[in-house]
């Protein structure tokens, strides 16, 4: 069994929103997770970067949450970074402009996702600069499907 998996799930119904924790969510190609405070067409933040869209679905790396907690003393739930999708064993950075699966589900890399401004004011505590460059990944989602934990991320 491979090491690169999805070992979190997550959706923010309204934007600053609390994040809940799923077993499973249905996504939608060009839309995002349903559910989400960004599926609808009037979701707030609704953004591209080079003309691909990146507010569909987020990731981080549950290495970098553990190893935030472990250098700074905090003990953040995965959550609280505000991702849609928790990954263990993948290189995140290293999907940017590429193509990934997850279940099957096609994907796209759009940018990395860099920890705000928003979000060190929400943790309160710094996490400039220590999670730059480590703040997962922005995708588009190129297939209809259900992710589920334990999921495995193909690169």
């Amino acid at each position: 069994m491979t090491d690169k998996m999805i070992s979190g799930i997550y959706v923010a119904t309204v934007a600053g929103g609390p994040m809940s924790g799923h077993s499973s969510v249905s996504i939608k190609a060009g839309k995002g997770i349903e559910g989400d405070r960004y599926f609808s067409k009037t979701g707030k933040n609704r953004s591209s970067y080079r003309g691909q869209p990146d507010f569909e679905i987020t990731l981080i790396e549950s290495e970098v949450i553990e190893a935030f907690n472990r250098e700074t003393g905090n003990k953040f739930h995965e959550s609280d970074f505000r991702r849609n999708l928790i990954t263990k064993g993948v290189r995140l950075n290293d999907l940017e402009g590429k193509d990934f699966t997850v279940n099957g589900i096609k994907m796209f890399g759009v940018r990395l996702c860099e920890p705000c401004a928003s979000l060190q004011r929400r943790l309160a505590t710094s996490i400039l600069p220590e999670l730059v460059g480590k703040g997962g990944l922005r995708a588009q989602i190129k297939s209809n499907g259900v992710l589920k934990l334990g999921d495995i991320v193909v690169e």
